[in-house]
């Protein structure tokens, strides 16, 4: 079977980092692009990130298109810097990347791509999705064009982590998420009522720097202050791997469980803003515009993650020694695939 074409739009950030990272450990993947915004840092460093993380990962042959460094209506009032500490990657530190961004802007990427091959990318937004709700405003077409969306975002009965009720990528830009919930495209929302219940733990980390590889270290890195804000305020010693568990869609599909409803946001202001709510009760008679994970079996989660981690830098360490012209085919191509039957970890 062919892999799943995707793009990421993405805000990096700790876990954005490591959802590029599973994606080019996983056979059932290929990433095509990234694009980046504000959010968790500015959308400069966003770049700046994601074409370093790209660049360790022996993937720089993967373009970067830098979007959007404003929401669409209000003024972004909080960052990620708290949790993912200055830089967005933690204590992690990256060289500057050779590579270079593209020169054309994000929504013009996504819609050239999308637009050019109806049916093939499936996107997936772990950040605030302006680039996505503008490339559907220019060009309503990649709408029909797109194959998929996978969103992280939102918090349907849990509370929310940025208010009590918004979750910080909704929150972050609730207009452009209103766009994008009312667009049509087939969507499915990975929300924290899922992603709360992946933990990678100290002990997951430590097992990974078992093995000794640039990318053990930057997953150790860059999740240690992301690991001391949960220790501080969630009181739990990991932290929640939000933006990977996305790709189980892809790679894992048996582990979520998903519901089909009407979903929306409130851009109304107030304390609501952005408030992610499923219509449970089907009061609206509105018909379901996306599928929403609700339940996770979270701890295998976990373990395909790392097992695919320490593939990968096993494979990398391999294509050290391969020459150059051969090493970007090196990666993602012979990870383990997941065992369905594996036993539970929780």
């Amino acid at each position: 079977m062919n892999p799943t074409r995707i793009i990421i739009d993405t805000d990096p950030g700790v876990d954005d980092a490591l959802t590029f990272l599973l994606a080019l450990a996983s056979p059932e993947i290929k990433l095509e692009a990234l694009t980046t915004v504000r959010g968790n840092v500015t959308v400069e460093m966003a770049t700046r990130n994601a074409l370093s993380i790209l660049e360790v990962a022996n993937a720089s042959h993967i373009p970067v298109a830098q979007g959007c460094s404003l929401p669409l209506v209000s003024e972004l009032s909080v960052s990620g810097e708290a949790v993912h500490g200055q830089s967005g990657i933690g204590k992690a530190t990256l060289p500057e990347p050779k590579s270079k961004v593209v020169a054309q802007h994000a929504i013009d990427s996504l819609i050239e791509r999308i637009v050019a091959e109806p049916d093939e990318i499936t996107l997936f937004t772990i950040g605030p999705m302006t680039n996505l709700a503008l490339a559907i405003r220019k060009e309503p077409r990649i709408v029909s064009a797109l194959k998929g969306l996978v969103i992280m975002g939102g918090a349907i009965r849990q509370g929310g982590n940025v208010t009590p009720l918004a979750e910080f990528n909704i929150h972050a830009d609730p207009h452009a998420a209103h766009i994008v919930f009312h667009s049509g495209i087939p969507m499915t929302l990975i929300p924290l009522d899922v992603t709360y219940k992946c933990l990678l733990t100290s002990a997951d980390v430590e097992q990974l720097n078992k093995i000794d590889s640039p990318i053990a270290r930057f997953v150790s890195d860059a999740t240690a202050t992301y690991m001391d804000f949960y220790r501080r305020y969630e009181g739990f010693d990991g932290c929640a791997l939000h933006d990977p568990l996305t790709l189980a869609t892809i790679i894992a599909p048996e582990l979520l469980t998903f519901e089909e409803h009407h979903v929306d946001v409130d851009i109304s202001g107030g304390v609501s803003m952005g408030n992610t709510f499923a219509d449970f009760m089907n009061v609206s008679k509105k018909p379901a515009n996306m599928k929403v994970a609700l339940d996770v079996r979270g701890r295998e989660f976990v373990e395909l993650f790392v097992e695919r981690m320490e593939s990968l830098c096993v494979r990398l360490s391999e294509a050290k020694h391969l020459p150059h012209h051969k090493r970007d085919s090196a990666v993602a191509t012979d990870a383990p695939s997941h065992r369905p039957d594996a036993p539970s970890g929780e």
